[in-house]
């Protein structure tokens, strides 16, 4: 049984008095496992894929549709395969229309949303008098930590 076996189910608070090796070790263990996980998920999937695929096809064809949600049976198992929309629009040529839009009298914004963003490492090459001028409108929200342990002397 695996390190990462026995100390499963038991509190985080026992875990962080571990040894710092014995973190590492788990921490490991834990991305090994779920690098496996993944990797099994992606290879089963292919499978259904490759099983299921035309059968979506032709359900979502007969229902005349490119994507969304399908429904068949195969034997016992009922199989739902949805296939995602992923509309992108082209930013160039919203502003032209945006701005055709405004230059016929009308508001732009009843048609389109529009969002404003700064590139981060742009921002950050600007002088500091610059960066202040946007300072008001900028959020700077942190997101989970990822920890990575290794071996002090470089191996891992």
């Amino acid at each position: 049984m695996s390190l990462l076996e026995r100390c499963i189910g038991r509190p985080a608070s026992e875990l962080a008095d571990y040894p710092p090796e014995m973190l590492l070790d788990l921490k490991q263990q834990a991305a090994d496992a779920v690098a496996t996980a993944k990797a099994n998920a992606e290879w089963i999937d292919r499978a259904l894929d490759l099983r299921y695929s035309r059968v979506a096809a032709e359900h979502r064809l007969a229902a005349g549709k490119d994507t969304g949600a399908v429904s068949f049976t195969d034997g016992v198992v009922r199989v739902s395969v949805e296939v995602p929309k992923k509309v992108e629009w082209n930013q160039v040529q919203l502003a032209r229309i945006a701005d055709r839009i405004r230059a016929a009298g009308e508001d732009p914004s009843e048609f389109i949303e529009v969002t404003y963003r700064i590139n981060e490492a742009k921002y950050n090459a600007w002088s500091a008098s610059m960066r202040s001028s946007f300072d008001a409108a900028r959020t700077l929200k942190t997101g989970k930590p990822a920890f990575r342990l290794s071996l002090a002397d470089g191996e891992s």
